[in-house]
């Protein structure tokens, strides 16, 4: 897809350790002339090395994934490339996964039953983060800004 003019183009890194759902997210992504899926990863230990490849502004994260989950991935993520936004996607929605993960450095988090509708705002909003742009950041949750961090 061509990006019209003067619309930044931002490159988005698919990671999962499904294939359909990697797949299917990049489908629904690519529909959107602002986005361009520039990669795909199966876990967390590719994530560094398609990050080399693929340069993205963003990833999409998986939480749950063999061999290194998304939370430990987004942490060594956003500890070597701070200006690259991280969206967590998981199957179930829960307080402290959502917390780990934010604690971490992502973004937000979006749940997969409703990420072909939400994904494309979580993303603008983590870029327009980065980019310095006040949005307002989603809230962790009652009572978790106390919570000690659950890996």
């Amino acid at each position: 897809m061509v990006t019209p003019p003067n619309v930044r183009s931002i490159r988005v890194l698919v990671v999962d350790d499904h294939a359909m759902v990697r797949h299917g997210l990049r489908c629904a992504l690519e529909a959107y002339p602002s986005l361009e899926v520039v990669g795909e990863a199966r876990d967390g230990e590719e994530v560094l090395a398609s990050i080399e490849k693929v340069r993205p502004t963003v990833v999409v994260m998986d939480i749950v994934m063999p061999k290194m989950d998304g939370i430990a991935a987004t942490r060594l993520v956003k500890s070597q490339y701070p200006q690259i936004a991280v969206v967590g996607l998981t199957r179930e929605l829960k307080d402290y996964t959502s917390y780990a993960m934010k604690k971490a450095g992502a973004f937000e988090v979006v749940d997969k039953k409703h990420a072909v509708v939400e994904l494309y705002d979580a993303i603008q909003r983590a870029v327009a983060d980065i980019d310095g742009k006040a949005v307002g950041r989603p809230e962790i949750g009652p009572g978790l800004g106390s919570m000690t961090e659950a890996t």
